[in-house]
């Protein structure tokens, strides 16, 4: 399994998550008045979920890479 490509694939899941709420927010249509709150609510702790997948992909993403470049310096 390469990890490089299980996090592109984490990566690209958390964008699909990102513009999929970001789609939900601005199509909402209605006044302030009619959004319902816990609409919302929901649509921010989906944000919050897909910054923090992106966060951590690119975490494994650095760590594989460090993990990487001490591999070949030892063999070097």
């Amino acid at each position: 399994m390469n990890v490089f490509s299980v996090a592109s694939n984490g990566l690209n899941q958390a964008q699909v998550a990102l513009e999929s709420t970001a789609n939900r927010i601005g199509g909402s249509g209605g006044s302030a008045a009619q959004v319902d709150s816990t609409s919302l609510s929901n649509n921010a702790v989906d944000l919050i979920q897909a910054k923090n997948d992106f966060a951590a992909n690119i975490g494994v993403i650095r760590t594989a890479d460090e993990l990487a470049r001490s591999t070949i310096d030892l063999l070097a």
